[in-house]
């Protein structure tokens, strides 16, 4: 066991920490580690104001609250074994305390951006906790070679993978014994596991959907839906069929009833996003999505202003650089809100969301879009963004960087979601064809959309010439590195893919006297057209070792070049961490 000693460091966030060092000198978090986040965190503080809700809306608020609160925790034991008992062993004010927060978990990046243990925890595996601890790629792709049969129940969105044990087998055909109405809802679960128990084995692999592997949690949380939806049905009553879609759809993990009458819904004063969609946390395939919640409070104003500046998606859709256009609603439901509480893996300072991921889902109702106002136009993340940007750009860019042009590309980034690629050509999901890169190429695709498009909403005049330069410095800003980024970072790995292409096509050019960049504005449309089209091809032929092969391409590091930016960047003022707190938290 690590042994801890204890000392006092400088005060921070108005208390001071008690700072714990890892005695063993063979640990990799080290003093140093745990100094820089402590020294280095800012608090983010969200409160908006709820004053106009209804007393019912202020007990859905109230259920959905505590929603989250179990769905974090779900969230965190989804990324690692022992988060439950790295919880429960957390003391108050600690540094420990502060990092598991900022991480969600009891693992971090060191100052080498390695990801390790700053308790006494298992290394993290990449197939975190929904996977046998500790597998392999290897091994779980050669039993799907000899039990291709077994393929979707494995790798499906919202399944976790065990082994065949006598102890996993039992404990899951209890829980379906506990819970009946779980059993009806998954009979073949039932029957494969009384199968297996007959004959246990570690070298054979089940899966178990999600309500069963967390049946405690996840039918507290359908009763607090259900109850919420009860309660708003008299005031809001898509918002309350929507909530009771979702708390069944918790129960059965298909989320096609509920995402239906989420994008359609009609939604007053709130909203919110429940549920496992995100696959980014799965490192082994990349298809297990992960648990959160989002609660939302609309900005009407904002929101109807936006819907009517947006133009029709179809004909931007049609100008795309690839050769299967496809039919989209021109209109897509986009809101503003100002976020209440994140939970799980939303947490944090996500600016936007669009979901649902399902391509079928989307194709039949479409997709809503959430943008998150009190973080997107949050003063102090825009200056540290604005930071970043000036720390990698020459003097003369600096100011093209604005506040509404840094909202715009994000806005059109989540639009780009919705059109483009997103079967291949054979009719394969991208998490299919692509597994463990299909985010990597989704949000690279959703990046040079925004980009691509650009000139046309500056030509039809949605775009003034300074929003069409801010825009363009917000796509430049995007692909600044702080450091190396690893193969298991996705938004950071195809940051410096279009970082790399750009400089390639001269976009970007590096000024060695400097160490930062110039812009050769006017190539712009040109070179996100080139890197577009390249990505939409790979995503339509599906073919994965060409994709591997193309992310081996495009991710080269030069500490003389990529290195020089990344340490100004890094080192630009208002960095750091931040730690959000939720004032209806009571944080």
């Amino acid at each position: 066991m690590r042994s801890p000693t204890s000392f006092r460091l400088p005060c921070l966030l108005a208390a001071c920490l008690l700072f714990s060092v890892v005695a063993n000198a063979q640990a990799e978090w080290t003093e140093a580690d745990t100094r820089a986040v402590v020294e280095n965190t800012s608090v983010l503080r969200l409160a908006p104001d709820l004053s106009h809700l209804s007393d019912a809306e202020e007990t859905v608020v109230r259920n959905l609250l505590a929603a989250g609160q179990l769905l974090q925790e779900l969230f965190e034991d989804q990324r690692h074994p022992d988060a439950e008992w790295a919880r429960q062993s957390l003391e108050g004010g600690s540094p420990e305390a502060l990092l598991y927060r900022l991480n969600r978990g009891p693992i971090a990046t060191n100052g080498n951006n390695e990801r390790v243990g700053f308790m006494d925890v298992r290394p993290e595996s990449a197939g975190k906790n929904v996977y046998p601890i500790g597998i392999e790629r290897e091994e779980l792709d050669s039993y799907l070679s000899a039990h291709p049969e077994e393929q979707k129940p494995l790798l499906d969105l919202r399944s976790v993978v065990r082994r065949a044990t006598a102890i996993r087998l039992d404990r899951d055909l209890a829980t379906l014994d506990a819970y009946p109405g779980l059993r009806l809802l998954h009979p073949t679960v039932h029957q494969r596991l009384t199968e297996l128990r007959v004959s246990p084995s570690e070298g054979v692999f089940y899966a178990v959907p999600y309500a069963v592997a967390y049946a405690d949690q996840v039918i507290r949380i359908h009763d607090l839906l259900r109850e919420s939806a009860d309660v708003i049905q008299s005031e809001d009553r898509d918002f309350a069929s929507y909530l009771r879609l979702r708390a069944n759809d918790l129960l059965t993990s298909n989320y096609e009833a509920g995402d239906a009458a989420w994008v359609l819904g009609d939604f007053n004063n709130l909203n919110a996003q429940i549920g496992s969609y995100e696959t980014y946390d799965d490192a082994l395939f990349g298809v297990k999505a992960f648990y959160s919640l989002s609660l939302l409070v609309r900005d009407r104003e904002r929101s109807e202003a936006l819907n009517s500046a947006l133009t029709d998606i179809q004909a931007l859709e049609n100008s795309l650089p690839y050769d299967r256009q496809k039919a989209v609603r021109s209109r897509i439901p986009v809101s503003v809100y100002n976020i209440i509480a994140d939970f799980g893996q939303a947490r944090g300072t996500n600016t936007a969301t669009i979901l649902p991921n399902d391509a079928d889902h989307a194709r039949k109702y479409g997709r809503t879009i959430l943008l998150r106002y009190n973080i997107m136009t949050n003063p102090q993340l825009f200056e540290a963004a604005h930071n970043r940007y000036c720390a990698g750009v020459l003097d003369e860019f600096c100011n093209d960087l604005t506040l509404e042009g840094n909202f715009q590309r994000t806005l059109w980034h989540e639009i780009g979601h919705y059109l483009g690629v997103d079967r291949t050509y054979d009719g394969r999901t991208m998490s299919e064809a692509l597994q463990d890169v299909q985010n990597l190429f989704e949000e690279m695709k959703s990046d040079l959309i925004s980009l691509f498009v650009a000139e046309q909403l500056h030509a039809s005049g949605y775009y003034s010439d300074v929003a069409l330069r801010s825009v363009y410095a917000g796509g430049v800003l995007r692909v600044l590195q702080s450091r190396e980024p690893r193969r298991d970072q996705p938004y950071q790995t195809m940051q410096l893919m279009q970082w790399n292409w750009f400089m390639d096509q001269g976009l970007l050019t590096f000024n060695e006297r400097e160490g930062r960049l110039s812009i050769d504005y006017p190539r712009y449309n040109m070179v996100a057209e080139s890197l577009l089209r390249e990505v939409m091809d790979i995503m339509s032929e599906g073919d994965i070792d060409r994709s591997y092969a193309f992310v081996d391409e495009w991710t080269t590091w030069d500490e003389s070049l990529h290195g020089v930016i990344a340490s100004s960047v890094a080192n630009a003022p208002g960095g750091g961490y931040r730690l959000v707190q939720y004032g209806a938290l009571g944080e």
